[in-house]
């Protein structure tokens, strides 16, 4: 039973939810370590305590969150992992990414992890008490994806389990069986432009985390925003692996979607549900 949880908050809704369904699901003492420029207020305002780092300071707020005898930390939100080469950071950080040989957001958030818990800081998945928000199978909008769509979605999966393999990215965007986008360092929205711009209207996205896949961060996550860089794309339809992805604010997005024609469907993967409780 979690008594005393951090979250380590990035930037949108998502920490906020982590921190209101923790409390909801009895844990007695929340607290959030806000990145400044990023962590919202709202996110700190559910919190019962709040202390403030730049992301340059990140070793030393690992030190301080270990000496503070949490039982969890979640580390939940948009931190862009652009910024861990960006930022001027203590020697500590320094020695930490220059140690990896393959800089991509599993390699290097799997050091914050190691770090964190070298502390003394256990890091739990950052689905927990999420449950709401992890839609399961099935056809969640008025509209289901047409054939042609649907023979996009599978071949969406097949490259995205591939591409999952080498940790390149969660989304791939696909239209009449053409590749159009893959999702790299730049994230999803940016990627979903792009298919937009090199196919115009009409292609499909499958997003996906790859088997084995450390749901402790970077779970797939799509929100109200997603939908509008869909629909300016020209997005068609959205597929996703079932009870692997978060959606944020699902009634705004479903009523978008239903409004819009998009079609959003959850599919059967044969991989473990995201956890939701430790």
């Amino acid at each position: 039973m979690i008594s005393k949880l951090v979250v380590i908050a990035g930037s949108g809704t998502y920490p906020e939810m982590i921190v209101k369904g923790a409390k909801r699901a009895g844990v007695s003492r929340v607290d959030v370590v806000a990145v400044k420029g990023s962590t919202s207020r709202a996110t700190c305002a559910a919190a019962d305590n709040v202390y403030r780092i730049s992301i340059g300071e990140i070793a030393s707020a690992i030190r301080d969150v270990g000496a503070r005898g949490y039982d969890g930390l979640v580390l939940a939100g948009q931190i862009n992992p652009l910024s861990l080469f960006r930022g001027r950071f203590d020697e500590a950080t320094k020695e930490a990414l220059k140690s990896l040989p393959v800089k991509n957001a599993h390699s290097i958030f799997t050091k914050l992890i190691e770090m964190f818990e070298e502390a003394g800081c256990r890091v739990l998945p950052a689905s927990l008490y999420m449950d709401p928000c992890i839609p399961g199978e099935g056809v969640l909008t008025k509209r289901s994806p047409t054939p042609e769509e649907q023979s996009d979605i599978n071949h969406a999966m097949a490259v995205a389990a591939d591409m999952g393999v080498h940790d390149v990215g969660q989304t791939v965007v696909v239209k009449s069986g053409m590749v159009l986008a893959v999702e790299a360092f730049e994230g999803t929205n940016a990627a979903i432009k792009r298919a937009g711009k090199l196919g115009g209207r009409g292609g499909v996205i499958f997003k996906a985390a790859r088997s084995g896949h450390d749901m402790r961060f970077d779970i797939p996550v799509i929100g109200l925003k997603t939908l509008k860089v869909m629909k300016r794309a020209g997005v068609s339809a959205l597929a996703f692996q079932a009870s692997r992805l978060i959606m944020l604010d699902r009634e705004k997005v479903l009523s978008f979607a239903d409004k819009n024609s998009i079609a959003l469907v959850g599919i059967d993967s044969g991989l473990p549900p995201a956890p939701t409780r430790v």
